[in-house]
């Protein structure tokens, strides 16, 4: 009887150091934004996989655009130490990015460029290194974002991320939903079972 219980203690043990800790945040700020929708519909499919996961918002984020000159003076703004410590602290980070004029959001890439940087000013990929990143878009064109997931996963992997091969690209956003829901979950379930098979 003991022996069971000491058993079922470590299994539970193990399970909860396994427990994969995801960050999410959208790369666009419109309330009703499509990626925010793909987003919250790609964190409620990690959350049934077993991850713990921390959504954000980048508008409760607010950061100047990346100026050297600003950094030299005044050091990594608050919300840029605060957003860098929140990936440091995952394991895994999906983003969900709108496609503006062929390319990711400036609010997007600015978050970036702050998170790659340590409180001594100095480049940095204490945020990115060892860190899995599933990159999605919805896009009321065609090509479902895809030229920004390019960009994207560029960005990503020059300061150290690891970007799943598989991305999810909904097209046609105003029809793909209905209201809140993705009509069709396919491609967006098989990333999020990749990234959650990562640990």
């Amino acid at each position: 009887m003991k022996i069971g219980i000491v058993i079922a203690c470590m299994a539970l043990m193990s399970s909860l150091t396994a427990e994969l800790k995801v960050l999410a945040f959208s790369g666009s700020t419109r309330e009703d934004s499509y990626n925010k929708k793909l987003l919250r519909e790609a964190v409620a499919l990690a959350k049934q996989k077993g991850a713990m996961v921390t959504i954000i918002d980048l508008k409760e984020f607010p950061m100047p655009f990346y100026d050297g000159d600003l950094e030299a003076n005044q050091g990594l703004p608050p919300q840029a130490k605060r957003l860098r410590a929140l990936m440091i602290d995952s394991d895994a980070i999906i983003i969900s990015t709108p496609e503006y004029n062929g390319s990711i959001s400036a609010i997007l890439k600015n978050a970036i460029d702050w998170a790659s940087r340590d409180e001594k000013g100095q480049f940095s990929q204490d945020a990115f290194d060892g860190k899995t990143f599933a990159i999605m878009s919805a896009s009321l064109g065609g090509g479902g974002g895809s030229r920004a997931l390019a960009h994207l996963q560029s960005i990503l992997e020059n300061v150290g991320g690891h970007v799943l091969e598989q991305h999810t690209t909904v097209a046609k956003a105003h029809q793909a939903f209905n209201g809140s829901e993705l009509k069709d979950k396919t491609q967006l379930m098989k990333e999020i079972v990749h990234l959650t098979q990562t640990k």
